[in-house]
C-alpha cells in the first residue's frame, strides 16, 4: 500500500480506530444515494490509512456487503477488529440536508446490531500505541480505550448529542484526549461560552491536552500548550455531500501524527494541513467515493494549495 511520504527517518506507528460503520441514505440539493458506506469509523480509517497502517474497530450486521468489506481491505485496513453480528443489521441512518448544506435533518435512525455493541479487542489491537476514538458514545470510548496498554497518544472526537446526554461520561473520558476535536457549537456548549476563544481554553482547562475546533467552510483552530493556530479550509466548488468530512478529517488527523510519530506544535499543524485536504475531498461526492479514488498526488496538491493560502511571501 502506498502511502504518502512525512518522514524519511521514523517508520509509521499503526493507529487503532473505534467507531460507527453504517449505511446511509442521504438527501442533498445535489442528489439523493441509498445504502452507501459511512460512518465515523469508516471515514476515518480510510483516510488515515492513506498515512499508516490502520486496525479498525466496530461492528456489522448480516446485511454487511462483501464489497464494502473489500473497500476496506484494499486500502490496506486490518480487519481483525470489525466484528460482524448475525443477530441483526447494520446501523443505518438516513438524513437530509438543506440548501446551504448548513443544516441537517436525521430523518430516521436504525442502531441494529451496534447498540448493544461492547467489543474485547483482539490481542494485536491492544498494544497499538495511537488511538482514534471516532464519534461515539463516551462509555464505548472509555470500554475500547481501557483495553489499550499505555497508549502513546489519543485522539477524541464527540458532539453535541452526547454533549447533551452522555455529559458525566464525557467529562470522565476529557483527561484522557491528547487531543479533542469539536466544532464551533459544540465547543461553546461543552466550554459553556459564547466567545469560542475562550471556550477552546476553557475545553484544555476541563482536561484534554489540546483542542481543535472545527468551523466548517471556515477552516479550523487549535488551542495547544504551545499557541494558538488557525487554518483555513480548502476551497470547495463541488458540494455533493459534507457526511463524514469531520470524520475523514480527525482519521487524517490521526494518521498524520501517527506517521510522524510525534505529536508537538508544528507536528499538530501539519496533520491539520492534510486533514483538512482529506476533508475538502469528501465532500465532493458521496460515501468514502473521494477518499478512495483521490490517491496522494491529489492529496499533495490540495496540501500545497493551502501552504500557499497561509504563507506571507
Amino acid at each position: 500500500m502506498q502511502r504518502i511520504s512525512l518522514s524519511t527517518a521514523t517508520v509509521p506507528a499503526p493507529l487503532l480506530v473505534t467507531g460507527s460503520i453504517a449505511y446511509d441514505d442521504i438527501e442533498t440539493p445535489r442528489g439523493n444515494g441509498e445504502n452507501l458506506l459511512g460512518g465515523s469509523a469508516s471515514y476515518a480509517s480510510i483516510a488515515a490509512s492513506y498515512f499508516t497502517d490502520v486496525h479498525i474497530v466496530g461492528v456489522v450486521g448480516t446485511d454487511f456487503r462483501g464489497g464494502d468489506r473489500t473497500r476496506l481491505s484494499a486500502r490496506g485496513i486490518a480487519m481483525d477488529g470489525l466484528h460482524q453480528d448475525c443477530s441483526g443489521q447494520t446501523f443505518h441512518w438516513r438524513g437530509k440536508y438543506h440548501e446551504n448544506y448548513n443544516q441537517r435533518d436525521t430523518l430516521d435512525v436504525s442502531p441494529g446490531v451496534f447498540s448493544g455493541f461492547l467489543p474485547t479487542l483482539p490481542p494485536a489491537c491492544r498494544t497499538i500505541p495511537y488511538v482514534l476514538l471516532s464519534n461515539i458514545t463516551p462509555a464505548l470510548q472509555w470500554h475500547v480505550l481501557s483495553q489499550v496498554q499505555s497508549p502513546r497518544f489519543v485522539l477524541l472526537d464527540t458532539m453535541d448529542l452526547w454533549i447533551e446526554t452522555a455529559h458525566a461520561d464525557l467529562l470522565r473520558i476529557l483527561p484522557r484526549a491528547d487531543i479533542l476535536i469539536v466544532n464551533d457549537s459544540e465547543a461553546r456548549s461543552l466550554g459553556s461560552d459564547d466567545n469560542l476563544i475562550r471556550a477552546g481554553q476553557t475545553l484544555r482547562q476541563m482536561g484534554a491536552r489540546a483542542v481543535i475546533v472545527k468551523k466548517g467552510e471556515h477552516g479550523a483552530l487549535l488551542f495547544h500548550p504551545d499557541g494558538l493556530f488557525a487554518l483555513p479550509a480548502h476551497p470547495v466548488i463541488e458540494l455533493h455531500d459534507p457526511t463524514g468530512a469531520g470524520d475523514s478529517f480527525a482519521g487524517a488527523l490521526a494518521g498524520t501524527l501517527a506517521a510522524l510519530q510525534r505529536t508537538d506544535f508544528a507536528a499538530c499543524k501539519l496533520a491539520m494541513l492534510y486533514a483538512t485536504a482529506l476533508a475538502s475531498l469528501t465532500v465532493e461526492a458521496f460515501s468514502c467515493d473521494r477518499l478512495e479514488s483521490a490517491g496522494i498526488a491529489e492529496i499533495e496538491e490540495r496540501a500545497s494549495n493551502i501552504r500557499q493560502m497561509i504563507a506571507l511571501d
